[in-house]
């Protein structure tokens, strides 16, 4: 299968390309030609399959003529090495666990499957590839440990200088080995703009070879698809309307999902939950897209004012505001409110839920009250686990959260990063002297 640019439908590239570059020369993001649709009979026999099994009929659906079978089973074998369960919380709300992983949130699905990609298309090359990656919390400790070690692959995490949590920034820095992580004196989406000018720099590509491990790459991405499928093979009743809120930044997530959509998963529809940094919720209220500078909230992760996949929704739907909106409720929350929807979901549902998930269950509760559909699959995605938000949890619950044993071990590590200004010689500078 081709892939083209979201600028340029024209230009268009392999499966191996798209991935090793990441993104387009002329800044899009990539997108495959055609988006295969399962046949009726996947979806009611799916429940007898397990996440695994799962993985490998979606990622063969959409990859099966750019991997071989073999090689293809060996990437999930080795991705997919934990569960993400759907746990139910009420008659019609349920929470997806997508935390179980090494990093112990939701992008140890796609960064594995990338690293591990990425590995098998570049086995055979003698060249180094430079992975970059701008993360607001948990995308840069995915992918370092994704590609922790992987021979021939260097990883640079730019994370934006207080603004991650002390434990998510003590996972991004203590790695070492072929995982550096560089704090940018600026915000996520100051850490996004150097990512994409790296990659549009003529001259700094002649001289090294950048890819990308963020929800721009497509091997990033696709993966995210998985855990939609398992969530609908779990739901109890299928009779019923499904409905998924997402906890929204940068929509790679939701992207995902829009995309399982499109190959025929049965979700009535996708909620995009955002906090204060909400200018996809005023396109879906407006119409009218316009980013603005992103601000600091309790949900750090979701703290762009510049979400990277808008475009690969605007493609997705053939920039037709309506038929997206069709397909997207959105509503926006404030810290206040999200401390109240983590004691309300504690007091009421016994469950401890971390501030994206809370942003996700508030805006799950608002779209049941305004359609007044009390009667469905209500599935709200928990993107991590909530002691990586320990202090914000402890302030809202009285209660100290337990820390898992592989998150607590990188809390006794030395923090190592490398300081640098959000100007982009800055950036440029240290990945020509690094190579």
């Amino acid at each position: 299968m081709k892939y083209y640019s979201t600028k340029n439908k024209n230009f268009k590239v392999s499966f191996r390309d798209a991935v090793l570059k990441g993104i387009a020369p002329d800044g899009g993001l990539f997108m495959p030609e055609e988006i295969p649709e399962f046949e009726e009979n996947f979806f009611k026999n799916i429940s007898d399959l397990s996440l695994k099994e799962i993985a490998f009929l979606v990622s063969k659906k959409i990859f099966g003529s750019d991997i071989e079978t073999i090689e293809l089973k060996n990437i999930i074998d080795s991705s997919i090495t934990f569960d993400a369960p759907l746990v139910n919380i009420s008659d019609n709300i349920n929470i997806l666990e997508l935390f179980h992983g090494p990093t112990l949130a939701f992008k140890d699905f796609g960064a594995r499957f990338m690293a591990n990609t990425v590995a098998c298309l570049n086995r055979d090359e003698e060249k180094e590839i430079n992975i970059l990656v701008a993360t607001s919390g948990d995308t840069g400790s995915a992918v370092a440990n994704g590609f922790f070690k992987v021979d021939g692959i260097n990883v640079v995490l730019l994370y934006p200088s207080k603004k991650v949590s002390k434990i998510q920034e003590q996972q991004l820095t203590t790695l070492g080995e072929n995982i550096t992580a560089l704090e940018v004196q600026g915000t996520f989406d100051d850490c996004q703009s150097l990512v994409k000018k790296a990659f549009a720099d003529n001259e700094l590509n002649s001289k090294i070879t950048l890819s990308s491990a963020n929800s721009i790459n497509i091997a990033r991405l696709l993966p995210q698809s998985f855990y939609y499928f398992n969530a609908y093979a779990r739901v109890k009743d299928k009779n019923l309307p499904t409905v998924i809120s997402v906890p929204s930044g940068n929509f790679g997530n939701l992207t995902a999902g829009l995309i399982a959509k499109r190959m025929g998963l049965p979700v009535q529809k996708f909620i995009a939950a955002t906090n204060s940094n909400d200018v996809f919720t005023k396109y879906i209220d407006t119409s009218v897209f316009e980013t603005k500078p992103s601000v600091k909230t309790l949900s750090n992760a979701m703290d762009v004012g510049n979400p990277s996949n808008f475009e690969r929704i605007l493609d997705l739907y053939n920039h037709n505001h309506q038929k997206i909106k069709d397909d997207i409720f959105s509503k926006s929350f404030s810290d206040e409110e999200t401390v109240g929807a983590i004691k309300k979901v504690h007091s009421k549902y016994k469950y401890v839920i971390d501030p994206h998930g809370a942003v996700g269950f508030l805006a799950l509760e608002n779209f049941i009250s305004e359609t007044k559909n009390k009667n469905g699959n209500g599935i709200v995605v928990e993107t991590a686990h909530h002691s990586k938000f320990a202090d914000i949890v402890e302030n809202a619950l009285n209660i100290k959260p337990d820390v898992p044993e592989r998150l607590a071990k990188c809390l006794s590590k030395e923090k190592r990063s490398i300081e640098i200004s959000k100007e982009y010689n800055d950036l440029k500078e240290f990945l020509l002297s690094t190579n």
